[in-house]
């Protein structure tokens, strides 16, 4: 209860008295991409030393069903195939779409070496068709309330091993904070700790790539 009522009272005066924003923010802020084509809203709450806690917005997604594979890169692949699918007009409606960003990835680690990870790949449902997106089979649409979530950026094409090391890296810079209180108390339960890559370039993007590590957790 007393980290409860930390994490509130931090949260408040954080709002209140508007808090400039650190290094992290001052070097990468929000993704470019995100100037060209439409992205979900966000607020930043705070910025501390390699991560930023954002509070997103009520938004929407479409979601491909589980995914189990031993490789990110190759699940993402399969998972952004379908979706792209979808957004071309393979949906009930045969309806097309714009293309949004970021591509979502969530991740639940698998519990050994060389067993297959579940994947769920998600694509930002434009705020035009959020009030009637298009149904299609193996296409869950998600809405978001109100989302907290502890986010790294990184750069450069995401690799397997990349994905790792930079889940580990954020996990490090939250370490000891009232974030890392609230995202462990969120995940309670889990065998694994559930994140999610961003990823906001197209594969044929190969300058100024943005991508990030997510770990999304309540109030």
């Amino acid at each position: 209860m007393a980290v409860l009522n930390l994490f509130k009272v931090s949260m408040l005066l954080t709002l209140i008295s508007n808090v400039k924003l650190g290094p992290w923010s001052q070097k990468q802020g929000v993704p470019g991409q995100c100037n060209n084509i439409e992205c979900p809203t966000y607020d930043v709450v705070y910025s501390g030393d390699g991560y930023e806690i954002r509070v997103y917005n009520s938004s929407m997604w479409a979601t491909t069903s589980s995914i189990d594979d031993i490789s990110f890169v190759d699940a993402t692949s399969t998972g952004f195939l379908q979706l792209f699918k979808y957004i071309q007009g393979g949906n009930s409606y045969n309806q097309q779409i714009e293309m949004t960003a970021p591509v979502l990835t969530e991740i639940v680690p698998s519990d050994g070496p060389f067993c297959e990870s579940s994947f769920l790949v998600s694509f930002y449902v434009p705020k035009k068709n959020q009030p009637d997106p298009p149904p299609a089979n193996g296409i869950t649409i998600q809405k978001w309330g109100q989302t907290y979530v502890a986010v790294r950026q990184f750069s450069g094409f995401v690799t397997d091993l990349m994905v790792g090391v930079e889940a580990a890296a954020l996990s490090s810079s939250l370490s000891g904070t009232i974030w890392a209180d609230a995202i462990k108390e969120s995940h309670a339960g889990e065998t694994t700790t559930v994140y999610t890559v961003a990823q906001y370039n197209s594969p044929f993007e190969f300058d100024n790539r943005v991508n990030e590590i997510w770990f999304k957790f309540n109030m």
